[in-house]
């Protein structure tokens, strides 16, 4: 996280997580680095389907019609998060970890955006693990792919 802190911050960019089934680790594991304080405005954990409604404002249609583990509920949770925090990089994070299947949706299986201004990023992943396995995995996942794409924004 420490190198991808230091990558927003020359790049003056702010940061913010919008989370469902990784309940917040991301912005976790972010704020572990010293100097996060400096790009990291905070994280809006969206476990529940009230809280994608109700704050993110993610109407109950589109998630009759598409589920919460889906690209089109990532995508929304990444852009109507990041006008909630007015970030610059938002990343969402929604899918099924287990131990249980959500929505007849396979176990392990996570959707990723990840929003650098207003262009979005998104990523379906198929994980193998335990519950928590999973979420780290998708962490590392994301951070990766975010330093990637910022590295070729700076190029």
């Amino acid at each position: 996280m420490k190198q991808l802190i230091n990558i927003l911050k020359k790049e003056n960019l702010s940061i913010a997580s919008i989370e469902s089934l990784t309940g917040g680790l991301f912005a976790s594991e972010l704020v572990k680095v010293a100097g996060a304080s400096e790009v990291f405005l905070g994280s809006i954990v969206s476990y529940a389907n009230s809280v994608k409604k109700d704050l993110l404002n993610i109407d109950q249609t589109t998630i009759d019609k598409y589920g919460v583990v889906s690209e089109e509920i990532a995508v929304l949770m990444a852009n109507n998060g990041s006008q909630l925090l007015k970030s610059d990089v938002t990343l969402a994070f929604t899918g099924n970890a287990g131990p249980a299947t959500l929505e007849n949706k396979g176990l392990g299986l996570v959707f990723t955006c990840i929003k650098i201004k207003d262009k979005n990023y998104t990523y379906t992943d198929k994980l193998l693990g335990s519950r928590n396995q999973i979420r780290k995995e998708v962490i590392n996942l994301a951070k990766t792919r975010l330093i990637e794409l910022l590295k070729e924004k700076g190029e």
